[in-house]
């Protein structure tokens, strides 16, 4: 890989085993003389592939015309003196302009396409970021506090330090912490508009004002690395169909001793008591329906492989159990129902499920809110919780 910096804060590089080109940051010349480096490992990049040249502009902050027109103009150079070449473009709806800004050139020439990145990476986000799902998160959010503030002392929360937030939703979890924590600074990052207008709102509620709420994709930050003390990133791994690069993306951002703590799920291991059968049917299914749409929502007991393969030490993993014994148990009752509504709602609608399948599979969620409120009952809903060191 070759990779030049001209000026601060921009960066320009060329993947060969990938065939793709990178530029990220502040772009910003007032001649295309500045650029001449980056230009030129634009031209060897295209020089050297065949088939699809890439070009990421997902982390380009800013980009004057001067450099803009520096580069297309040798795109367009490279469409008329190779017809064998292709070339794509890939944005991010995080930085809007980049996609306005080069989705024309496809109309200048048909060699030229533009990707948005972000909308294939996220298969299922329209449901998970449905605005009428958001007001039960807070629920989920207080059911689980409980047992997570003790845990996460373990796992390197103290007063003072520096922490990120990432996929942080409603900010409930960022407000809770600065609470009972106090870190120095959080940024709290998200991909949902809807979901960072409401953690204001969350935390204007509390009198908390501390709190950098961040529009951002979580793949792909603008974010600088080695920041922070504590990266927390919560039920969000197995949501997105490429964990790894999350979690790259964490590593990046952690300070080197810094710690990345992450919890997930393992649905199938959802129960209650009475009518288990038919609570353990449901919940099966619905491990299969989210992998039909590329989400993983068994991922928990796997926390501890996707940290040792993106490169942490010593790795800490736990589970708990959320039940409806925490507190009060309609609020159990009510996040099954929340479940029930887009689970076996939109989400079996958009697979094609049968109605007759959709009513079993809604009796599941149905003889769960029976198991919690039922005063012999007992439900069940396991979070695992994981966490590793970045080496010094």
């Amino acid at each position: 890989m070759s990779s030049v910096n001209p000026p601060a804060r921009f960066s320009a590089e060329f993947d060969a085993n990938s065939q793709e080109f990178s530029l990220a940051g502040v772009v910003r010349p007032r001649s295309a003389d500045e650029i001449a480096t980056s230009i030129s490992t634009l031209k060897e990049a295209i020089e050297e592939v065949r088939g699809v040249l890439y070009i990421n502009v997902k982390r380009l902050i800013q980009m004057n015309n001067t450099a803009f027109h520096a580069f297309v103009r040798v795109v367009l150079d490279a469409c008329r003196a190779r017809s064998d070449l292709r070339f794509v473009i890939i944005t991010s709806s995080v930085v809007g302009w980049t996609t306005r800004m080069f989705a024309h050139l496809n109309k200048l020439d048909p060699q030229i396409t533009v990707e948005v990145y972000d909308s294939k990476f996220y298969p299922g986000q329209n449901f998970v970021e449905n605005t009428s799902f958001i007001p039960i998160l807070r629920t989920q959010t207080k059911m689980t506090w409980r047992h997570e503030r003790a845990i996460l002392p373990r796992h390197g929360m103290r007063p003072g330090i520096v922490m990120a937030d990432i996929c942080c939703g409603i900010g409930d979890f960022a407000v809770l912490v600065q609470k009972d924590f106090q870190p120095a600074r959080i940024v709290a990052l998200d991909h949902s508009r809807a979901s960072l207008a409401y953690a204001r709102d969350v935390a204007a509620g509390f009198g908390i004002s501390g709190i950098e709420y961040t529009y951002g994709d979580a793949s792909e930050m603008l974010l600088e690395g080695n920041q922070f003390d504590l990266v927390t990133c919560r039920h969000s791994l197995q949501i997105f169909n490429r964990p790894d690069v999350l979690l790259g993306e964490l590593y990046r951002i952690c300070k080197p001793g810094g710690r990345v703590y992450v919890t997930n799920e393992k649905n199938s291991h959802c129960l209650g008591e009475p009518r288990s059968q038919s609570i353990q049917w449901t919940y099966n299914e619905v491990a299969k329906l989210f992998s039909h749409f590329e989400m993983d929502v068994e991922l928990g007991p796997k926390s501890r492989r996707y940290l040792a393969d993106a490169g942490f030490e010593d790795i800490i993993v736990e589970s708990f159990m959320v039940t409806n014994l925490d507190g009060d148990p309609r609020d159990f009752a009510d996040v099954i129902m929340a479940w029930e509504d887009v689970y076996a709602g939109e989400m079996a609608v958009k697979r094609g499920d049968s109605a007759e399948f959709i009513q079993r599979f809604r009796q599941g969620f149905q003889d769960h809110i029976f198991a919690a409120l039922h005063p012999k009952g007992y439900a069940g809903w396991p979070i695992w919780v994981a966490s590793g060191r970045k080496p010094l």
